[in-house]
């Protein structure tokens, strides 16, 4: 067998299963972790076809170099993080491709303690993926694989046993995007009692986030309904639809945690989010006087940040919602109970808790770059920065522009907010022919 070359993104290793995402890449990540990190490593999927192929290599690289291997089978990415620590793994890994399209997978690995592995650490398994096989155990040095059953009920236990909203009889439409949620999700709102809707809980292998989940939220009709919840292939992520049928993003939602957190005095060091993040959300906090921390995009950074400041709520606008009190990651079902919860003490509407922030008009138009050209390269030519450089001067202090290539994807972000809606289309079409031509 050839040495494999993986590059891990900001996201692991992710890519088109059996092509760019080989069995012998999971083989050889599962190799490298049992050096890494050795004991048990618990392991859990989404709903991908590709996903018992990929996992099933991945325990067995674990077993080949002498770690204990503990399948968990379909569980969502937070509840992997949520369950590792009591299993005594020293490291936990998830096959997902999170709200990527159905032939997309990808392999991430998470500390024993259910937390993002920092960068030191995923550099080092990355070498180890790259070098040449070292001598393997034989005899009792073998490991095993061993499946736990069960999972999805052991994860709903302890969600209900963090956080447990008194929502008997609250009308709840969840969207499980025929992803990892599935099981789990419905199984947490039946413990409520809420009278309960469930959408897309019927994998098949391919329907993941097929006109469902969280990438799909506009098609959800909640107006039936007090809430609406839509969740992404590994259900790490959440969107809410208020009674009304308007979308409540992760801004919202974060500025909805917040200031409760705040309100009760239990917001710690405030809150954070990324560069991302809509300019109404900065206006809110400052308005409300609730101090906020900014990242670069990626939940490991939100993460991060949390921790060193002691902030009780952080995410991003697509929805992931970390809450520091109850979860080491992001996680869409507890953001749903968290929402909930809200919702019941305070006797409002989604609708009315969403006023807490105005969203400015806000463009992104994601750019694809040409095959085999790097989305970094692209976003750094002097065409795309002198294009930037007038978009900004056009701007003026009503409103910004950022330009991101993708960690997981070959796709450069455009992004622009302006208070008026007209200027904010105009400069980010222009900006992204610029950096599309330069693609």
């Amino acid at each position: 067998m050839k040495e494999r070359k993986l590059s891990f993104g900001t996201d692991g290793v992710r890519g088109v299963a059996n092509r760019d995402l080989l069995p012998e890449d999971a083989f050889a990540m599962g190799l490298a972790a049992a050096r890494a990190f050795g004991g048990t490593v618990a392991v859990g999927r989404d709903t991908r076809r590709s996903g018992s192929m990929l996992a099933g290599a991945l325990l067995s690289g674990l077993a080949s170099g002498g770690a204990r291997a503990l399948d968990l089978g379909v569980l969502p990415t937070p509840g992997v993080a949520a369950l590792a620590p009591g299993l005594g793994a020293s490291a936990a890994a998830v096959v997902s491709a999170s709200h990527n399209p159905f032939p997309d997978n990808g392999i991430k690995f998470l500390s024993g303690e259910g937390r993002k592995l920092p960068d030191a650490k995923e550099r080092e398994l990355e070498s180890l993926v790259g070098e040449a096989y070292p001598e393997r155990p034989t005899g009792a040095g073998v490991g095993s694989v061993e499946r736990l059953d069960g999972a999805a009920e052991l994860y709903a236990e302890a969600l209900l046993g963090r956080l447990r909203p008194e929502a008997s009889g609250v009308k709840v439409l969840l969207d499980c995007a025929n992803g990892a949620a599935y099981r789990t999700a419905p199984l947490v709102f039946t413990g409520l009692g809420t009278d309960l809707t469930v959408l897309a809980d019927s994998p098949d292998g391919v329907n993941i986030n097929e006109r469902c989940g969280s990438t799909h939220v506009e098609a959800l009709d909640a107006e039936k309904s007090d809430v609406a919840f839509a969740f992404d292939g590994d259900a790490d992520r959440v969107l809410a639809v208020d009674e009304r049928g308007n979308v409540v993003d992760g801004d919202r939602i974060i500025a909805i945690l917040a200031r409760d957190l705040h309100e009760r005095g239990l917001l710690g060091g405030g809150a954070v989010v990324t560069v991302m993040s809509n300019l109404g959300f900065f206006k809110a906090m400052e308005r409300l006087g609730i101090p906020y921390h900014v990242t670069p995009v990626g939940d490991r950074y939100v993460a991060e940040e949390m921790w060193r400041t002691g902030a009780a709520v952080g995410g991003e606008q697509s929805g992931h919602v970390i809450l520091a009190e109850h979860a080491t990651t992001g996680d869409g079902i507890l953001t749903a109970l968290a929402v909930l919860d809200v919702m019941v003490r305070s006797g409002k509407a989604l609708s009315e808790l969403a006023r807490v922030m105005e969203n400015y008009p806000q463009r992104l138009i994601n750019v694809r770059v040409g095959e085999g050209k790097s989305a970094k390269a692209v976003a750094a030519t002097e065409a795309v920065g002198r294009a930037v450089a007038e978009a900004e001067k056009r701007l003026g202090d009503e409103g910004r522009i950022l330009l991101r290539p993708s960690g997981t994807e070959p796709v450069v972000r455009v992004m622009v907010e302006h208070e008026d809606r007209r200027v904010c289309d105009e400069v980010c079409e222009s900006v992204a022919g610029v950096v599309r031509e330069a693609g």
